[in-house]
C-alpha cells in the first residue's frame, strides 16, 4: 500500500480516480470480538499477573474422574 499511486485510471471509463485508504471497519464486529482484540493488545505489553489459574472446567473434570467407578481402583499419588 505504501507504494501505491495517489490516483489510478478507472478500468471502465478511463477517467482518473483518487485512491482512498481507510482503516478496516473493526468497529462493526461483535462486541465480544472487539473486547477480545482490545484485551489481547493490552496484554501484549503488560500481561496480567495472577496468583492462581482461574476456576473453570478443570475443577469439574476432577470431580467427574472421582465419580467414575472404573477409575476409583487406580493408585493415587
Amino acid at each position: 500500500m505504501g507504494a501505491a499511486t495517489a490516483v489510478v485510471p478507472c478500468p471502465v471509463c478511463g477517467a482518473v480516480a483518487g485512491r482512498v485508504f481507510t482503516p478496516p471497519r473493526l468497529g462493526l464486529g461483535s462486541p465480544v470480538r472487539r473486547a477480545l482484540i482490545e484485551r489481547t493488545e493490552r496484554s501484549s505489553e503488560q500481561p496480567d499477573v495472577v496468583a492462581a489459574p482461574p476456576p473453570g472446567p478443570h475443577g469439574r473434570r476432577r470431580a467427574d474422574v472421582t465419580r467414575n467407578p472404573a477409575l476409583s481402583r487406580l493408585p493415587r499419588p
